[in-house]
């Protein structure tokens, strides 16, 4: 905790505000962060449309809070010794941001990698720009803007050493960590003319030249590891459950089981007896819409993690389970199922659905779910904060440091300008930790005892029982086919509470955001198409989920598409790239799509031909067509999300008890540039195990508002020995390094459960239309 002004001093010192490109910066860590609030984001494509006419819409990072920042004085320090320290604005979650962003800057720096490092910036998005690690967005928003800082850092440079030599910076070239000119076969190394440089005004943009991509050193070649990666191998690197202060106290929160709940009385007599306890105390929360705040309960502060753990055993608590008392997901399940039976809200009506339907030669109908599924990131929810002194201090695992900056500011009625959040490593996120409770949890404890450093954890269960949950949903989809088998007619419904629930009191549809993830921009070539969305109210926090709606589309979707190849006796990829239809590009916003991942549509259309590719390349992979044993299947699938088309095919082997192997993967992306093509594949790979989850084992259920899980052993994640043996990535590069970038993070996952259970159709002809499949081949 920073408590006066000098201290305040020596960080600003550590962490350069204005000035320093520059010189003798401290390799001690500078933790930094995320923020801006994602729902504004999400629904930004909403305040697009109905936006005034003469003001223009943004879109990118230009249309993120906060915008964007190149500023080389703010990203880039060189130090005496030329040892080049690039700060990070984005959080890193295993996604390898950190390096990506090192070595964007780094490569148009013209630096020697041997002497880059990384430190990670706090959460301040005046100063950084938009930092929410969301919506595969930091390297798609962010690449050319970290280029144009490398590329100012270096001119900056150049002019500092012309300006020495008194010549003309035309003639002075930087490569590889030193300045030369030929003519006078000067040369000097970078951390000799730092200080100089620093002292200059950045250049204006217009007068930055970008490096010919020609001469890229580091992007685009996939030859670089993660710059951390000795620290995290090593057990050095510092994540939220590390974080380590002096005078640390620790805390567990009993939180209510059903959402909504309330604490009634509590008696915590027993759990004072439990040595090392220091403070009990209750928590107010529990109102609905929670936001992102505590859900409320009764803390439990002591000096160690195991004496807070046994203290909350102790307590006794009667609760008011509040609304959702009765929640029931089987119960729930048959409600939806009943809702996407029956019309609901049209979200895209194109053509004449009911007259080509009522005229096509045949008809097909399936129904399809996907349960309540839970983030559970390796590392739990986790943070230390120190309120004190009026002022705050946070150190956390969190996507979001801006929203948690004010939800704290908020919380504790404290001036913003007091309040500072550190961003550690994260163990995982997928959404999870892009809401704060757990932030201002442990500020609420710290200010009750008195300002001492208090460091909350979640446990595993905890993560489980209270988390932001993806969505349960329920995918009603019908064709009326030609005499050729393919549609003329195609009406999907789905039905699922919205991630608006946790903002706004019972809202009853998915948001635009939701909408747009596979749903409304469907790219099949089908003459009449309605899609609709009817009411579907939420009974838990709902939540950001890697991939988010895409998972429930895209299987049911892509499941769907196979069956009706099956039925017109066809092969499933000829059919699957017949529905799509010829290459073409498709403005997102003439089919209903309003958000588009943020992006412009004109930049960002939906290209079927990239989709084609990707399924042609990922079925070539997999060796379509060939013939298998008995009990093997290939299944394929398809998807655009998060601007990206991917593709995956599986091929899988189903026991005589009904156990399903996946025995090799091949997925396919095409990002457009490949910016770090080491990562991609690895974001693949992790995508295809987190995808295989939700396919055969993942799942989520409540009864009496109470999650039925409570820790890996009910929550299964997909374990190391049921990994398949063979994933294949398929890295297709489209597009220049002028143009757009997709997402990556999270397009990896939506295609591979329907791929999956299309290849346990292939191998037994048992139709899966339910996730996780677990035993339901058994029977």
């Amino acid at each position: 905790m920073i408590h006066d002004a000098k201290m305040m001093a020596e960080l600003a010192a550590e962490t350069p505000t204005r000035t320093p490109l520059i010189a003798n910066v401290s390799r001690r860590t500078i933790l930094g962060g995320l923020g801006a609030f994602v729902l504004a984001v999400n629904l930004r494509g909403t305040a697009k449309a109905e936006a005034a006419k003469d003001e223009p819409p943004k879109f990118g990072a230009d249309g993120m809070p906060h915008g964007w920042r190149d500023d080389p004085k703010i990203f880039v320090a060189i130090a005496a010794d030329g040892r080049v320290t690039v700060t990070n604005h984005r959080s890193d979650m295993g996604q390898g941001v950190r390096t990506s962003v090192a070595f964007v800057v780094a490569d148009e720096l013209e630096a020697d990698w041997s002497k880059v490092g990384v430190v990670q910036a706090w959460g301040d998005e005046e100063r950084f720009g938009n930092q929410d690690t969301d919506g595969s967005r930091s390297l798609r928003h962010f690449f050319q803007h970290f280029r144009h800082a490398g590329a100012a850092a270096r001119l900056m440079l150049i002019q500092a050493a012309a300006k020495q030599w008194n010549v003309p910076a035309s003639e002075v070239t930087a490569e590889n960590h030193v300045l030369a000119h030929a003519k006078s076969k000067r040369t000097i190394g970078y951390g000799e003319v730092a200080a100089a440089a620093a002292e200059l005004p950045v250049p204006a943009r217009e007068s930055v030249v970008l490096k010919d991509p020609k001469a890229f050193r580091y992007i685009g070649k996939g030859q670089i590891g993660i710059i951390d990666n000795r620290d995290i191998t090593t057990g050095k690197a510092v994540y939220g459950l590390d974080t380590k202060r002096e005078g640390m106290l620790y805390a567990l929160v009993a939180r209510p089981a059903v959402y909504g709940g309330k604490v009634v009385s509590y008696d915590d007599t027993e759990t004072k007896k439990v040595p090392g306890v220091v403070k009990v105390f209750k928590i107010d929360g529990g109102a609905i819409p929670s936001e992102f705040m505590p859900l409320g309960g009764v803390a439990v502060v002591a000096k160690n993690t195991w004496a807070a753990m046994k203290g909350r055993e102790a307590l006794k608590i009667v609760w008011d389970d509040g609304p959702n008392a009765g929640y029931d997901t089987d119960a729930f399940r048959t409600e939806l199922e009943k809702a996407s039976r029956a019309p609901g809200k049209v979200v895209r009506n194109q053509g004449d659905v009911d007259g080509a339907m009522a005229k096509a030669k045949t008809k097909l109908t399936a129904d399809y779910f996907v349960p309540h599924l839970v983030q559970a990131p390796m590392e739990p929810p986790a943070a230390v904060v120190q309120v004190k002194d009026g002022a705050c201090e946070a150190w956390a695992c969190t996507q979001g440091p801006q929203a948690a900056h004010d939800r704290l500011v908020k919380a504790l009625g404290l001036p913003a300008d007091k309040v500072r959040v550190n961003v550690t490593l994260l163990g995982g996120g997928f959404g999870r930790k892009s809401k704060p409770d757990y932030v201002v949890e442990a500020a609420l404890c710290s200010r009750e005892v008195g300002g001492a450093p208090v460091k909350l954890t979640w446990t595993r269960e905890d993560d489980i029982h209270h988390g932001y949950y993806h969505t349960i949903s329920a995918e009603h989809l019908e064709a009326g086919l030609d005499d050729k088998g393919m549609p003329v007619a195609w009406l999907h419904r789905s039905a699922a509470p919205t991630i608006g629930s946790i903002f706004a009191p019972d809202p009853k549809h998915e948001l635009p955001f939701e909408l747009g993830m596979g749903l409304v921009n469907t790219p099949f070539a089908v003459p009449n198409i309605r899609l609709e969305n009817p009411e579907a109210a939420a009974h838990v926090r709902i939540g950001w989920f890697r991939s988010v709606s895409n998972i429930p589309h895209a299987f049911a979707i892509q499941s769907f598409v196979a069956e009706l190849a099956h039925a017109a006796g066809r092969d499933a990829k000829d059919y699957l790239l017949d529905l799509i239809g010829p290459a073409r590009k498709i403005d997102p916003t003439t089919i209903g799509d309003v958000w588009n991942h943020g992006e412009d549509p004109k930049l960002y259309p939906i290209d079927t031909g990239r989709l084609r590719r990707v399924i042609e390349t990922a079925a070539g992979g997999a060796g379509w067509g060939r013939k298998l044993e008995k009990g093997r299947g290939l299944g394929l699938a398809g998807h655009y999300s998060f601007v990206t088309h991917t593709a995956v095919a599986a091929e899988v082997e189903v026991d005589p008890k009904g156990g399903v192997k996946v025995v090799a993967v091949d997925i396919a992306i095409d990002c457009g540039p490949q910016v770090n093509p080491e990562r991609i594949r690895s974001q693949m790979e992790g995508a295809v195990v987190m995808g295989m989850g939700l396919a055969l084992t993942s799942e989520i259920t409540f009864k009496n508002g109470r999650a039925q899980q409570n820790n890996f052993d009910g929550y299964e994640i997909i374990r190391i020995d049921a990994a398949p043996k063979v994933i294949r990535v398929h890295l297709v590069n489209s597009g220049t390094w002028d143009g757009p970038l997709g997402g990556v993070g999270e397009p990896g996952v939506p295609p591979v459960a329907p791929a999956i259970a299309n290849a346990v159709f292939a191998a037994t002809g048992r139709r899966v239309r339910q996730l996780p499949i677990r035993d339901q081949l058994s029977a």
